[in-house]
């Protein structure tokens, strides 16, 4: 009996499985919100300390990082190529682990490596899952085969 109410319970959070998607889009959508906003306030002093930090091309990289931050709070949020904009941000999540993070240690408050890798781990979560049923990608999705049964 526990182990048929078990099941039950299963195919119930099955059917809730999109909603936690939906908040790790908004969470990161913050997030990188927070950074986004911060870069752009000061874009000089972003490629001077990526100058001093020994990222490559460090202006380049600056306004792309901050860029690519910005777009991603967009997609993130509109769940719009949620698994295209996962790609670029957990790049840049591991270079900043590996750049900025990692000689400090796992603790967010030593500046270590925790907050980027929760980042990363969520978005390989939407990477591997897509954006769930509250997205603008289900939607297209879904009018798309719309569109090939109708053809």
């Amino acid at each position: 009996m526990a182990t048929l109410n078990y099941y039950r319970s299963v195919r119930t959070l099955e059917k809730l499985k999109d909603i936690p998607l939906l908040l790790t889009r908004l969470v990161l959508a913050f997030g990188f919100y927070t950074t986004a906003r911060v870069k752009w306030a000061d874009i000089g002093s972003v490629t001077a300390w990526f100058r001093e930090t020994g990222i490559p091309a460090p202006a380049f990289n600056a306004y792309l990082t901050a860029s690519t931050e910005a777009l991603g709070v967009v997609l993130l949020i509109s769940g719009l190529g949620t698994r295209i904009i996962a790609v670029p941000l957990m790049i840049m999540m591991l270079v900043a682990i590996g750049t900025v993070h990692l000689h400090n240690g796992f603790e967010a408050g030593d500046n270590g490596f925790e907050i980027p890798l929760y980042y990363l781990v969520m978005l390989l979560v939407l990477f591997i899952n897509g954006a769930g049923r509250f997205s603008l990608d289900r939607v297209i999705d879904t009018s798309s085969q719309k569109l090939k049964k109708e053809h």
